[in-house]
């Protein structure tokens, strides 16, 4: 063998040895197809009645290559969560930037702007599992269900809590935690395909209809937001106590 020829073996065995190592050869999209199929998963089981194997069975892959991907169930839950739920937090503090740009926003519009991002998700299957996945995260476990919300949705939800507060001014700072709770759940409730405004109406609405939905949840939450103060007086207002500290709902 000439010099040569063992220069090019040599080259040739590195070479080999580089493609053996980092990121499995196979499609592009696999990562995403992960995603999807334990989006689907998740959404349907909840994080304890979903395995890695189950996983790998929904999309065609080895439990092995899930694991490399994304390590631990949690990690996989975790990234499916977060890939979705980034983008519609990052898409409403857009949304309300544009609707307060050198103006006062009224509480009708903060609460179209904050509901957008879903009632487009609702147009695609992905998009209604992460709603449904999104609905069940109140039920996971608390030890990472909680950071998770905080992580998406912590400083937009504070945003819209800020712009309400603008907005509804003579509103008890208790209240407007209260109504913004509500809001969160009227939403989680109205776009998590329960059927149960099919099994009511019979037929009389159609909760598919993107318009028809913006526009009743929209209307049912404002009037909760404009309703009258609540007539219990808070702790803080009773002569001599002092002020309590509180916070925005840390949720979606």
């Amino acid at each position: 063998m000439t010099k040569d020829d063992t220069t090019h073996v040599r080259a040739h065995g590195a070479s080999s040895k580089r493609k053996r190592l980092g990121r499995p050869a196979g499609n592009i999209n696999q990562r995403e197809n992960i995603l999807d199929a334990a989006e689907v998963d998740f959404s349907q089981r909840g994080y304890a009645g979903t395995s890695l194997k189950e996983v790998a069975a929904s999309c065609g892959v080895t439990q092995a290559l899930i694991t490399y991907y994304f390590g631990t169930k949690q990690q996989l839950f975790e990234q499916v969560f977060l890939r979705r739920a980034m983008l519609i937090s990052e898409e409403r503090v857009t949304l309300l930037h544009e609707l307060i740009d050198g103006k006062e926003a009224n509480v009708r519009d903060i609460v179209r702007a904050f509901l957008l991002p879903l009632v487009a998700l609702r147009k695609t299957d992905g998009g209604r599992a992460f709603i449904r996945l999104q609905a069940r995260l109140h039920t996971e476990p608390p030890e990472f269900s909680y950071n998770l919300r905080s992580t998406a949705y912590g400083d937009s939800t504070d945003a819209y809590v800020e712009a309400l507060r603008a907005a509804l001014p003579g509103l008890p700072a208790k209240d407007l935690y209260w109504r913004v709770t509500m809001m969160i759940g009227a939403y989680l409730y109205a776009f998590s395909d329960t059927h149960r405004l099919d099994v009511l109406a019979k037929g009389a609405c159609d909760p598919w209809d993107a318009s028809e939905t913006l526009e009743q949840l929209t209307s049912f939450i404002v009037g909760g937001l404009e309703a009258q103060a609540s007539a219990q007086q808070p702790a803080s207002a009773k002569k001599g106590a002092k002020p309590k500290t509180t916070r925005a709902p840390r949720a979606a």
